[in-house]
């Protein structure tokens, strides 16, 4: 019997990206490929690059020359694999095999084929594949990517560029991913698009079927039938568009989570307008008051950019106002940076690094301010956890406001060995009493 050939695999960025990893990865186990652990091994390596913003264009571009030292062998694929990027990474690495672009996957085999022929034909009884595909996520979570690209253009952004248009699976296609995943023993979904909220504009919301019924390709069907799975499913990438209210009943019966990831990015109207954001920002607060109305426990969780173009002091107190408002659960905030090829290059007036600094640690206080406030107010309260890591010290477990990579470890609950073998008597899934607000960073 012929051996099969040994690709390595390095996969660097988003969510959406590790996705496309995972399909790569599982459609070279269906070729007859292993994947090797390590450079020695491989006949090509095989680096999945992220291109948002300069400091991951910069990882990507060491994470292929470090491959090209280790191997020799190597294929770019992703965000860096089409257009100028791919330019910028044949400038820098001419030794390369050959670039792909993102979302590529036959493209990547195609050029795998080529440079590493492969004549081992898979024995299904010995080269077993899961049937969820490969995953490279722990066996109790999983993404599950609804749509690929988006239709908006906002200023700070090179995503159109890099992933194109927005373009919806049907939604027969996703429940039938989704129920697999959950009979493989995945306990959380984790939806995941570049725009969540507009899944299946694109294609008129066109009904599709799954286990006989039909449902339309839109976020409420979505969400509605994820429900039924009996597993968790959270929501990320959601803009807060007027038809997103629907979902948060679903929310409150405790069919999904009640959990938004809602891309904010300011608070201003005047910067959101020169951001060219979507969605009609003034209404924001008071969509958000409306959903804290129906469903009492949902975190909500945002990212917010200071220093950009033409930020003025005005701005910026507008947007810690806006924060102090919206008391927002769990936020990030990013320092503006230059992207090669975004528009917000063009306009005037730039903020000076030292501003952008100090404007960072401002928000960032008032929101740690936010954040222990709101946390305060879950002390006493039942929770659902799921256990993400278990050793001999005890676990570290999860709550369902708490999004695993996205919102970080620093804030998961350490439980000692006698905490979870007392609460793991009455079900598999644990119920925890806080008494205190305890976080790890283990």
């Amino acid at each position: 019997m012929s051996q099969a050939q040994k690709v390595g695999f390095v996969s660097l960025g988003c969510p959406k990206a590790l996705v496309d990893s995972e399909r790569i990865l599982t459609q070279l186990r269906f070729d007859g490929y292993e994947v090797s652990p390590s450079y020695e091994d491989a006949g090509v390596v095989i680096v999945n690059t992220c291109g948002f913003i300069d400091s991951a264009k910069e990882e990507s571009l060491a994470a292929i020359g470090e491959a090209l030292e280790e191997n020799g062998r190597v294929l770019v694929t992703g965000c860096m694999g089409g257009g100028e990027q791919a330019d910028l990474v044949l400038e820098r690495h001419p030794k390369v095999l050959g670039i792909t672009g993102p979302a590529a996957y036959e493209e990547v085999l195609s050029e795998v084929r080529r440079v590493l022929p492969n004549t081992h034909v898979p024995d299904p009884k010995i080269d077993l594949i899961p049937a969820q595909g490969v995953k490279l996520t722990p066996k109790h979570y999983a993404y599950l990517k609804i749509s690929e690209g988006c239709n908006h253009r906002c200023r700070f952004c090179i995503i159109p560029s890099l992933r194109g248009d927005l373009v919806s699976r049907p939604i027969g296609d996703v429940m039938r991913e989704a129920e697999q995943l959950a009979r493989s023993g995945v306990k959380e979904l984790l939806v995941i698009s570049q725009d969540t909220s507009a899944y299946g504009v694109d294609i008129k919301y066109k009904t599709d079927f799954w286990g006989g019924r039909p449902l339309k390709s839109d976020l409420y069907n979505l969400a509605s039938a994820l429900g039924e799975l009996g597993i968790w499913v959270r929501m990320h990438y959601v803009y807060p568009y007027p038809h997103v209210d629907k979902v948060i009943p679903l929310m409150a019966e405790g069919k999904v989570l009640p959990y938004l990831d809602i891309p904010l990015q300011h608070g201003s109207p005047s910067v959101l307008k020169r951001m060219k954001r979507p969605a009609a920002s003034e209404k924001t607060l008071d969509r958000i008051r409306s959903w804290r109305e129906i469903c009492p426990d949902i975190t909500l969780r945002s990212t917010f950019i200071v220093g950009f173009p033409g930020e003025t002091e005005a701005e910026f107190n507008e947007l810690l106002d806006f924060m102090r408002e919206a008391s927002l659960d769990r936020v990030g905030c990013f320092k503006y940076s230059a992207v090669e090829g975004a528009t917000a290059n063009e306009l005037e007036n730039p903020v000076p690094e030292e501003v952008k600094e100090e404007r960072w640690h401002q928000f960032m206080a008032v929101q740690q301010e936010i954040s222990a406030e709101r946390l305060q107010r879950k002390i006493g309260a039942h929770m659902d956890i799921i256990v993400d890591e278990v050793s001999s010290d005890g676990a570290v477990g999860r709550t369902k406001g708490d999004a695993p990579e996205i919102d970080g470890a620093e804030d998961y609950l350490w439980l000692t060995k006698d905490e979870l073998v007392e609460m793991m008597q009455p079900a598999w899934r644990p119920v925890l009493k806080c008494s205190a607000w305890r976080t790890t960073t283990r």
